[in-house]
């Protein structure tokens, strides 16, 4: 097998048609299938089976297509590896970050920029995931880690990391914070959330009107700093990631995981799909990806 055989069964098996991947990969539906006839052959079973809608896979296509696709990206990584280490990447890249991501990435990230290409610069935006995807889009910055963002066709995205959003703060009689938390019991306390439109406050929200939970909200502010501040103070209780209830900020706070439903934070790397990314730009992507910032963020 080769690896044109691979990429064509791996994006015929993601698209579930011969036709959109043929698109997808600019190659001729012939020559596709010529591919994927190949590879069956050498693997000695069938892939695919045709449906009114497509192609789905057979059992042995799904076997093979985590394979596949491991195959593909660590072609890409040695291709990157091999292109870092002839080339000498010149230009600058602008990077996104919210500020809590800001804290703990960008230190790390900027060394090990300068360290693989000291004739480059990289500059860091930060901001609120809500602007930092405006600027996306606009082609302000060339990628940005984004919490949550809204579906969109205009933007490529790879999760990074999830975790679960929990209530913090100090327990009280009438407030106790046991170690688990029914979301319906979220009406109980005086929260304390970042402002709309920011990104987990949406996704409270969301989550909180589908179960006609109403939340008693007596201050927004959009600094998970500023928020642990204000529960450490006794002003009420705050909705924050687990990461930052787990941070140096929030010592001394008492922490409740919010379940049925517990409600996750999806961190993603994105770029715009408008606007390619230059050699250095996908170099700092990858980056970003082995750096694995969700490790960062939970110490």
């Amino acid at each position: 097998m080769d690896l044109r055989q691979i990429e064509s069964f791996v994006r015929v098996a993601e698209t579930g048609s011969f036709s959109r991947a043929s698109a997808a990969l600019d190659i001729p539906q012939p020559s596709l299938s010529r591919h994927v006839r190949q590879l069956e052959q050498e693997m000695r079973n069938h892939l695919f089976v045709r449906t009114g809608r497509g192609v789905e896979l057979t059992e042995a296509g799904q076997c093979l297509l985590s394979y596949g696709q491991a195959m593909l990206e660590l072609s890409r990584k040695a291709r990157a590896e091999m292109d870092a280490l002839h080339s000498r990447f010149t230009g600058r890249v602008t990077v996104g970050l919210p500020p809590r991501v800001a804290q703990v990435l960008t230190p790390v990230l900027v060394r090990s920029f300068r360290s693989r290409w000291p004739q480059a610069s990289i500059s860091i935006s930060e901001g609120l995931s809500t602007s930092l995807r405006e600027d996306l889009i606009l082609g302000r910055i060339e990628m940005a880690v984004l919490f949550d963002p809204p579906p969109t066709p205009k933007l490529e995205c790879r999760s990074l990391f999830r975790e679960e959003l929990v209530l913090c703060g100090r327990p009280t009689h009438r407030h106790p914070l046991p170690a688990r938390l029914l979301a319906a019991d979220l009406s109980r306390y005086p929260a304390m959330v970042p402002s709309m439109p920011n990104a987990i406050r949406m996704l409270i929200e969301t989550t909180c009107r589908a179960r006609g939970i109403g939340l008693d909200v007596v201050a927004e502010v959009d600094s998970v700093k500023s928020l642990l501040q204000l529960a450490m103070d006794g002003q009420g209780y705050a909705i924050v990631p687990r990461s930052a209830a787990a941070g140096r900020d929030a010592e001394g706070l008492s922490v409740s995981v919010i379940e049925q439903p517990t409600i996750h934070n999806d961190m993603v790397l994105a770029y715009s799909r408008q606007r390619l990314l230059s050699r250095l730009g996908q170099a700092t992507f990858d980056l970003i990806v082995d750096h694995d910032v969700g490790r960062l963020l939970t110490g």
